[in-house]
């Protein structure tokens, strides 16, 4: 019976409150029986007695009743009111405040807390307070209703009492902990397990993804050659069927990875630079001969005050109209198909977009809308189970939206048509409008086209390394009216014997291979001993696509990557990147294709060793950063009128003049997408980077930084301890070692060593930014300003500190300060002082640096103006000495 009511208990199976409420009213049990048999030792009331034994009875049958019947927040309920009536029964008939039942209500409160939940829960601790409350009130005013016990009955009660009222609630406490943790244990674990399962269904769709990839290559590159033959107009028809079909098949893996992708976390949205005119080309000419296919009318309508230049996600911007669009054409049997486009200026350097795509199709019904954007789901299948693809398209449209911040909305009248409008938010990179875009001068409207040849360069040599007989067959047919010499190789080794004996002015290089892959054949080309192709162009020609793989190839060294199924102009394009520009003469004629995100080509020389970077606050001059090769990720400042670049779209001096009207500014450290964007930018000009952050403590952009390098092995992100131009000391000395070819270890080590020797200090004209960055309170900002108090902000270990109050005008404070820092001339590196300032006027940027040089003789003085993420924090009028210490 015992063992029966126990083993529950540790069974982790077994239903987490029911496990409680056995262990709790168990351990009830124990203690009224050890009472009961306590009291009956020591002369307790008979009262007192019997009262314990119908509190034991009744809670018995309780707890047998609710677990029997699987009712077990009913029987805690129940046995909780029956401690509520029998616990004020035994305080008066044991003694009162002073006996044991006094101890027992402390008991009633830990049962009630532990076995109950949600308002039942409220209910009886209220009652639980109020009883206790009501049971001492009635002693004081009514003593005479409690049964006196004898003074040593007394004391062996309230001792009885108080070890088992102490150690069985500590058991309860231990054993309810000793749950918690076993079900974080089982939490952790099934989090495990799921992560596992993603990264398992990753590769499988990645897997698929190659698998897939490589067929269709030699299908769609075979099927090329026939298009570029003299063949009937029935073949060539047939051929661009065949073109089409493989093309819609590539379409729907891709958005089966898109998917794979969004639903794990990893689909990323990398913002750059576009062209407006290019980016709506692109799409005219993807979707109008489709329109046309179908006999429909394709209409478009483009503000004429869209800037030319915008920066957002170009790519999925792209994917998000097409899906659209697509889908307008699919469900559309007669009549048009509208692409809209207009802005909304929200801010200096903000547009809002609206793009609307509207057709006169089949419609939507309005109880299937809000199903449109489920994935593998379609509405209305009866009259759509002839239309031809996944159910994917909207939901990718969908997710891709929100994670770019925007909106999707549906309007739809059920056999009129269907209007979906996005509307994204973008920064302006090119004021210019756009003006006038029509139809008819963004096509190239006519028949088949004649294919020629981009360039020839019949003395130019590549080898194409593919396990994939089929593959190295259609690459040099693809290749061939080039005339350029191609050697073929079937495998990683097979590659290696033609680089030690033959020179290539050009590699492409497929990645899964067996015994040797593509990244392992690149390093053993670079490092090959009497190699003859060590500084030879490698292209990475692969069936692994996406952003991740991007990364992949950039970091180990590709010069470009070209992802299959690959065209024939987009393999002439990849491959003439590639080539010396002696070998090859262009066609005047031919139609040189973009080269998009289907190729990217890396880089065009020889990489550095290693690269310093670091970012914009670091107030280093200009001429240095150039000099040094050091480049700089910016900051944001954020205003009431949006984001800005520290330094490329907002300065310092035009900050505090717009701060100066009372107006707010804050710096924002760049996120991790920022910085990862970054790194594998810097990348492709260097093998590694060392990038050296603001102090750890004063800003996020080193826990964003190091957060980022975590996607490449070859990244190291340091904190240098200090800001502004402390830091750009720090960067400084890190360069100089970096041009003796010291090694990343070496550099790691000088960085740690000069966070205790440079010294780095300001003081604030005023405290204002400190205020409205939320540094100060406004009691301290008031009292800053009545007193014309300055403080003095330093660095130590990584984090801002005050350094002293100075009180008085401009020149005073300015005076003591100099003197203050400066003071131990023996302790300072004259060699150079950065006197780094926010908005100083140059008449007292001249005193202060006769006071300098009074105080101290420096070599060198660079007066640098502090970039305006700095300058938002310490305002106008305000500087710093920052220098080396001997």
């Amino acid at each position: 019976m015992i063992e029966k009511y126990i083993k529950p208990i540790l069974d982790h199976k077994v239903d987490l409150q029911e496990r409680i409420f056995r262990l709790v009213t168990g351990i009830e049990m124990i203690a009224l029986a050890l009472t009961l048999l306590g009291g009956i030792f020591i002369g307790e009331n008979i009262e007192s007695l019997v009262v314990l034994s119908g509190c034991m009875i009744l809670v018995a049958v309780v707890v047998s009743y609710s677990i029997s019947r699987k009712r077990i927040n009913l029987g805690a309920t129940l046995a909780g009111i029956v401690l509520l009536i029998f616990f004020p029964l035994n305080f008066f008939a044991s003694g009162g405040m002073y006996g044991g039942a006094s101890l027992w209500m402390v008991f009633l409160f830990v049962y009630v807390s532990m076995t109950l939940c949600g308002v039942r829960r409220i209910i009886l601790f209220l009652c639980c307070i109020a009883e206790t409350v009501l049971c001492y009130y009635l002693d004081f005013i009514h003593p005479e209703y409690v049964l006196v016990h004898t003074v040593k009955a007394a004391h062996t009660d309230l001792a009885l009492a108080a070890i088992l009222v102490g150690g069985l609630t500590s058991i309860m406490i231990l054993f309810q902990n000793h749950i918690y943790q076993e079900e974080n244990r089982i939490s952790n674990q099934q989090k495990q397990e799921i992560e596992e399962l993603s990264k398992a269904e990753n590769h499988f769709f990645s897997s698929m993804s190659h698998e897939i990839r490589t067929p269709i290559n030699t299908i769609i590159g075979l099927n090329e050659m026939i298009l570029r033959s003299d063949v009937s107009e029935d073949v060539a028809e047939n051929a661009r069927n065949i073109q089409g079909a493989g093309k819609m098949l590539l379409t729907i893996i891709n958005d089966i990875l898109d998917m794979s992708k969004i639903e794990s976390g990893k689909m990323e949205i990398v913002r750059v630079t576009y062209e407006t005119g290019v980016f709506f080309s692109d799409i005219i000419n993807m979707i109008w001969i489709k329109a046309q296919e179908k006999n429909l009318e394709f209409h478009l309508d483009i503000d004429s005050s869209i800037p030319s230049q915008l920066c957002g996600d170009e790519v999925r911007i792209k994917q998000i109209l097409i899906n659209l669009l697509n889908n307008a054409i699919k469900y559309t049997s007669e009549g048009a198909v509208t692409l809209s486009v207009r802005c909304e200026r929200r801010g200096m350097n903000r547009v809002r977009v609206y793009y609307s795509v509207k057709d006169t199709g089949m419609g939507v019904k309005q109880e299937d809308i809000p199903h449109l954007f489920s994935a593998f789901k379609r509405v209305d299948e009866e009259k759509n189970r002839y239309v031809e693809g996944t159910g994917l398209g909207l939901s990718i449209v969908k997710q891709l939206v929100d994670l770019m911040g925007g909106e999707i909305n549906v309007n739809s009248v059920y056999t009129k048509g269907t209007t979906f409008l996005v509307t994204l938010d973008q920064d302006i990179i090119e004021e210019r409008e756009l003006g006038v875009f029509t139809l008819e001068s963004r096509t190239g409207i006519g028949g088949r086209m004649q294919y020629r040849q981009s360039f020839e360069a019949p003395q130019a040599q590549i080898l194409i390394v593919d396990d994939n007989e089929m593959n190295l067959m259609v690459a040099q047919k693809l290749l061939a009216d080039t005339k350029i010499q191609i050697d073929t190789a079937s495998s990683g080794a097979e590659c290696l014997k033609y680089t030690l004996i033959k020179h290539y002015d050009g590699i492409l290089m497929d990645h899964m291979m067996p015994e040797m892959d593509g990244i392992a054949c690149f390093h053993a080309i670079r490092t090959q001993p009497a190699g003859l192709c060590r500084k030879t162009p490698v292209v990475a020609l692969t069936a692994n696509a996406g952003s991740v793989n991007q990364f992949l190839y950039k970091k180990e060294g590709f010069n470009g990557y070209l992802a299959k199924p690959v065209s024939g102009a987009l393999l002439e394009a990849a491959v003439l990147n590639i080539l010396p520009r002696e070998l090859v003469s262009s066609s005047e004629d031919a139609v040189r294709p973009e080269i998009g995100s289907s190729v990217l080509m890396f880089d065009q020389g020889k990489r550095a060793s290693l690269m310093i970077t670091t970012d914009s606050v670091a107030d280093i001059p200009e001429e240095i950063l150039n000099r040094m090769a050091i480049s700089v990720l910016p900051y944001y400042v954020c205003t009431d009128y949006g984001r800005f670049l520290d330094g490329s779209e907002l300065n310092a001096d035009d900050l505090l003049l717009y701060l100066s009207e009372g107006n707010r500014g804050t710096s924002k450290a760049p996120d991790v997408q920022d910085y990862v964007s970054f790194f594998a930018q810097k990348l492709t000009e260097a093998q590694n980077i060392v990038h050296i952050s603001m102090a750890q403590y004063a800003s996020e952009g080193y826990r964003h930084a190091l957060e980022a390098a975590k996607s490449f092995e070859n990244v190291t992100v340091l904190d240098s301890g200090h800001l502004s131009s402390g830091l750009g000391i720090s960067v400084l000395h890190a360069a100089h070692f970096a041009s003796l070819n010291a090694s990343r270890e070496e550099i790691i080590q000088q960085v740690e060593y000069m966070k205790e020797r440079i010294s780095t200090s300001f003081i604030m004209g005023n405290t204002r930014m400190l205020y409205q960055g939320g540094r100060i309170s406004r009691g301290v900002y008031v009292l800053c300003e009545k007193l014309l108090l300055h403080p003095v902000i330093k660095l130590n270990k990584s984090k801002m500190k005050a350094g002293g109050m100075m009180m008085g005008g401009f020149a005073r404070v300015a005076k003591k300060y100099i003197r203050k820092t400066l003071k131990n001339e023996s302790d300072i590196d004259k060699s150079v002082v950065f006197l780094t300032h926010s908005g100083m006027s140059s008449q007292h940027l001249q005193e202060i640096k006769r006071m300098v040089q009074k105080q101290c003789p420096f070599e060198r003085i660079y007066v640098q103006k502090a970039s305006a993420a700095i300058s938002c924090n310490c305002g106008p009028d305000s500087f710093g000495l920052l220098f080396m210490k001997n």
